[in-house]
């Protein structure tokens, strides 16, 4: 799936597979049929969600296994207005799910990311990355759930944000704690390109919109590998 890589900047390795194109399960691609995750895979799990959406999208991550990685990457784009949801429920002891989220915004999304934790020595780490075009809106909602008697839990979702002039953006942390966690964590930034990294992109002998695309391309490509 090298075009994975080359379209979508996601990095395929050896793993079960459940694909999504543009909100569309692709069963060629995959090799899970869903992802209702109940048995325990050799591999880790990786669960891909890519391409342009619209309206109202859903993606929901079930893990009922004991000490099964799994592993979440996530590149869209929008043009018109659309709404992501996506639900990851960890019922797995000794099971981990880490993901990294990239949104292209070029019109109006409505992001909602739930982390539920059922049992004990869970965690759900969670990056979303966000590239709002001029003018746009943007919300981004993260909620952490920790139910009682989930001890040696570990929950961390991050926001950041690369904005054009004009785009309204809106975070919105939540975390509901019913037991003693390991770590839980939540956190939301915008970025700036620095005076000192635009004046080096200037001497380099870049324009402004040349400066203002190298920025913005390292914004996007700035997800450290799994």
């Amino acid at each position: 799936m090298s075009y994975l890589w080359n379209k979508f900047n996601i990095k395929t390795f050896a793993a079960e597979t459940v694909v999504f194109r543009d909100g569309v399960f692709c069963p060629d691609l995959s090799t899970l049929k869903n992802t209702d995750i109940d048995k325990k895979y050799d591999l880790p799990v990786h669960v891909i969600y890519v391409g342009e959406i619209a309206g109202k999208c859903r993606l929901e991550i079930n893990i009922g296994a004991e000490n099964q990685p799994v592993f979440l990457s996530v590149n869209i784009k929008n043009k018109m207005p659309a709404f992501l949801n996506i639900f990851i429920k960890n019922a797995g002891k000794n099971s981990e799910c880490r993901g990294h989220v990239f949104i292209e915004n070029m019109s109006t999304i409505n992001y909602e990311c739930l982390a539920h934790h059922y049992v004990s020595d869970t965690g759900i780490l969670i990056n979303t990355k966000l590239l709002a075009h001029r003018n746009t809106k943007s919300k981004l909602s993260g909620t952490a759930i920790i139910e009682p008697n989930c001890e040696h839990t570990v929950s961390d979702i991050g926001f950041s944000a690369m904005a054009d002039d004009g785009a309204r953006i809106e975070f919105l942390p939540c975390q509901k704690i019913a037991s003693v966690p390991d770590s839980a964590q939540h956190s939301a930034t915008i970025y700036h390109a620095t005076e000192p990294q635009i004046e080096y992109l200037r001497q380099a002998g870049l324009s402004g919109a040349e400066v203002d695309a190298a920025m913005r391309e390292a914004f996007m490509n700035d997800f450290s590998l799994f």
